[in-house]
């Protein structure tokens, strides 16, 4: 069974900067797209940022400019550079993989901006 494990969560300040990792274990398979969304309380899941496998990236317009994603087929992995957050950027992060078939999630982590 595919697993999504994640981390780099925390407590920042405002403008305060944080990375999330995200490794894809138990697959000899690089997933298509990898991407990060996210889920603050009493609001939907949305896509934060995503990458193919060939490299094309988007963003969520409110983080363009401040958040980076990268990914690295060989060891399967993605990662999410967050810089100058914001207090509304409080939510947990979850890590998704996309195969031809199927969809994998991470358990999230917890992002919170705040003073």
């Amino acid at each position: 069974q595919v697993q999504l494990v994640e981390s780099g969560g925390g407590l920042v300040e405002p403008g305060g900067s944080l990375r999330l990792a995200c490794a894809v274990s138990r697959s000899i398979f690089s997933p298509g797209v990898m991407g990060w969304y996210r889920q603050a309380p009493g609001k939907q899941r949305e896509l934060v940022a995503a990458a193919t496998h060939g490299g094309n990236t988007n963003y969520l317009d409110s983080v363009k400019g401040r958040f980076t994603i990268s990914r690295d087929n060989a060891n399967n992995t993605c990662d999410l550079q967050m810089n100058s957050l914001k207090p509304e950027d409080t939510a947990v992060y979850y890590c998704n993989a996309k195969f031809a078939a199927t969809s994998y999630w991470g358990r999230g982590t917890q992002v919170t901006v705040s003073s």
